[in-house]
């Protein structure tokens, strides 16, 4: 196979103008002419404002996955059965789809509308991401529609719903981490996630901010702390109460702010009675000098910053613990004015539009409940469909699988995800889809998910699709198309409007281009908490995004949030909640005495798909390592060669070792980037918060051995 030969969109432009792909930055980049004439070279764009004119080691390589030799140009179906190995056989786009269709009406007629289901993915456009949510609710009129972004902001979005009455992610814009003078990192590694955003906290620094990272690694994150907290995965919300005690019996708490903006007071305070920064320090091992340390500084500083993100979210416990940090910027006041406010960092490149346009399985555009009837009755409207014909609410993206499993589901279609890679405790999902009878992947490559599809087919990469994201901030941002799709890909919002033309809904599906997506994805989100109604590609790009809500066409847009004071809660206020800290779903004994929690690596990016198929990335991390404190390396008798077995309840695999002394001694990290043989989650948990149905991944009981090499 050959490399693609990237040809630009415009050959008149000299200077291509585009965004990187990865992660919630979503930097702005340039594409020059290589010298030689052929392909592209990347530098960072000097005047896109979030990313100050940098790019991290990911974006500058960006190019290395779409040009990849193993780039998928045209639909593939399989020869035989779908299993991995077998072989594919190429086809034509008219074959494919009327194939993909006659297999759907033939699984519909059979089992039910529902038997059809839908998976997206975190980084796909917001067009595309509405797009798909209208195609399983309109097309196939299927209730089954969930993405992977179940498992990286449903925690902390169900968190900030219930304090704050709206979810916008970060309620602040990056510029203001500048102006905070305290800064708390929670289960967060900025430093590898999101790189470019570190310059905000240097400026910070610059200014005098105390910066306090919490996190049972010393990441490079931490390395920027002035105070590093090593706790224990699921130690969250005890160590936040320790800090709210101290705050409340020493009368820190900004009164004023607390008696007009917020309810629950009282529950807090009887929360957190048991929770003496002397009880803390017993259960966490934090010492109790530096409980009150962090208590007061944050406290009685003017302005300050929580940040929380995965670490502490991936739990069945993660709804809470984040409740809990947003207890403290209630609790002293630091909300809706510079300087201050909440914010969980976003991991995937459009996590934020992905939920708030309809891939969640409970929601339709513009963040609406999907069983809300005056909700359903205005998307259907702008839809052009009868309210009682849109299907109710779904499932949660894991829990697909287990309707496969229970034969309820019958067919899948994967756009832009690789859901055997990221999921936890995979070899279930690996025998939920060996059950299908039709799977469906659209991918750049043959993924991990892809081997055990029936058809494969082929999709447009980032630097290929036009279309709107949404970042960490709530900013809406223009990506322009860079590149012409290569061999016979389509544009992906093509694709979802062909598959819904040959199901016989083309009328719903006539667009001439993403920005007429776009207008309808605007008009449909219109009077709901996530309001785009009075965005256009137009104002977009002459303000270099808009932060929503942006409710009409003279609105500036919405960077801080909640500067009237106002929630869109019941009360008007926002809402405080005592929280009584709970076990994991699973706890450590004498059989499994240690702790696996995954994370990522600064060179790659999700299941690795893109990442591992970038020389310059995958050589800096060409496979997983496990990390291990010394103390349990003695206890293994760990000698140097030797790899190291991590057995859970869910099976047993082997892991290069690095013996690290910055790791808490009761946990074992491995990053979640490969599959196969080297995918940690297979061994992960997949007990499910009760209400963000977020998988436990931080957190499962594991055995340590030593293996020979």
């Amino acid at each position: 196979m050959n490399a693609v030969l990237p040809l630009a969109a415009d050959p008149a432009l000299a200077r291509i103008r585009t965004h990187c792909c990865f992660c919630s930055m979503q930097c702005g980049m340039e594409l020059l002419p290589a010298a030689g004439g052929l392909g592209f070279d990347i530098k960072p764009s000097p005047d896109f404002p979030v990313a100050t004119g940098r790019l991290c080691q990911k974006g500058l390589n960006a190019l290395g996955h779409v040009v990849h030799e193993e780039r998928l140009l045209a639909p593939q179906r399989r020869a035989g059965a779908a299993l991995p190995g077998a072989p594919w056989q190429r086809a034509g786009w008219e074959e494919a789809l009327d194939g993909i269709a006659a297999s759907i009406r033939s699984i519909q007629e059979r089992h039910g509308a529902d038997a059809v289901s839908v998976f997206g993915g975190g980084s796909l456009t917001n067009e595309v991401c509405y797009l798909l949510g209208k195609f399983a609710r309109v097309a196939l009129r299927s209730k089954y529609i969930d993405y992977n972004g179940r498992y990286c902001m449903s925690s902390a979005a169900a968190a900030q719903v219930r304090a704050f009455g709206i979810d916008r992610g970060m309620s602040i814009p990056l510029d203001d981490l500048q102006m905070a003078d305290y800064i708390i990192l929670a289960g967060t590694n900025i430093a590898e996630c999101q790189p470019t955003m570190v310059p905000y906290l240097l400026a910070a620094k610059k200014r005098g901010a105390k910066i306090v990272t919490i996190d049972p690694r010393q990441s490079m994150t931490a390395k920027l702390a002035d105070i590093h907290v090593s706790l224990q995965p699921g130690f969250d919300s005890v160590f936040v109460n320790g800090l709210l005690h101290v705050i409340l019996s020493e009368n820190l708490y900004d009164a004023a702010f607390v008696d007009a903006h917020t309810t629950g007071l009282n529950d807090v305070r009887e929360a957190v009675k048991g929770f003496s920064p002397d009880t803390v320090a017993m259960y966490t091992g934090i010492p109790l000098e530096v409980i009150r340390t962090i208590a007061r500084g944050f406290a009685r500083a003017q302005t300050g910053v929580v940040l929380t993100a995965r670490g502490l979210e991936q739990q069945v416990n993660g709804m809470e613990h984040t409740l809990n940090y947003i207890n403290l910027c209630l609790l002293t006041g630091k909300m809706g004015r510079p300087g201050c406010g909440f914010g969980p960092v976003t991991g995937q490149a459009n996590g934020q539009g992905g939920r708030e346009h309809g891939m969640k399985a409970d929601q339709l555009p513009g963040y609406r409940s999907i069983e809300d009837p005056e909700a359903r009755r205005h998307v259907a409207g702008v839809w052009g469909v009868d309210p009682n014909d849109l299907p109710g609410k779904g499932v949660s993206a894991y829990e697909l699988f287990g309707k496969i499993l229970d034969g309820e589901i019958k067919a899948m279609i994967v756009l832009g995800s690789n859901p055997l890679v990221s999921s936890p405790n995979n070899a279930r999902v690996a025998e939920a889809l060996q059950k299908l009878e039709l799977l469906v992947v659209v991918d750049l490559f043959a993924t991990e998910t892809a081997a055990y599809a029936h058809w494969l087919l082929p999709g447009s990469s980032f630097l290929e699709a036009e279309g709107t994201l949404t970042n960490l901030e709530g900013r809406v941002f223009h990506r322009p198309r860079a590149l012409r799709t290569p061999g016979e890909v389509m544009e992906d919002y093509r694709l979802i409007s062909a598959l819904a033309d040959r199901l016989g809904f083309g009328e719903s599906f006539r667009y001439e281009s993403p920005e007429a997506v776009f207008d309808e994805l605007a008009r449909a989100s219109s009077g709901g908490p996530a309001d785009y109604g009075g965005m256009s590609y137009a104002r977009i790009k002459e303000k270099h995004g808009l932060y929503w809500p942006c409710p009409s066409a003279d609105h500036p847009g919405t960077p801080r949030m909640f500067e009237n004071g106002a929630y869109p809660t019941a009360t008007g206020r926002a809402k405080l909640h005592g929280i009584a800290p709970q076990k994991p779903a699973e706890t450590t004994d004498r059989e499994y005495p240690f702790i696996l929690t995954t994370g990522r690596l600064g060179n790659h990016y999700l299941s690795g798909a893109q990442t591992r198929r970038t020389a310059a990335l995958l050589k800096k991390a060409p496979f997983p390592v496990a990390e291990i404190h010394p103390s349990a390396a003695e206890r293994i008798l760990l000698r140097p060669g030797d790899r190291i077995r991590l057995t859970t309840r869910r099976g047993s695999m082997v892991f290069d070792v690095k013996v690290v002394p910055d790791i808490h001694a009761t946990t074992i990290f491995v990053p979640f980037h490969w599959g196969g043989e080297h995918g940690i989650n297979l061994l992960t948990s997949d007990a499910l918060h009760p209400v963000s149905r977020m998988p436990e991944f931080k957190i499962c009981a594991v055995r340590i051995e030593r293996e020979a090499p």
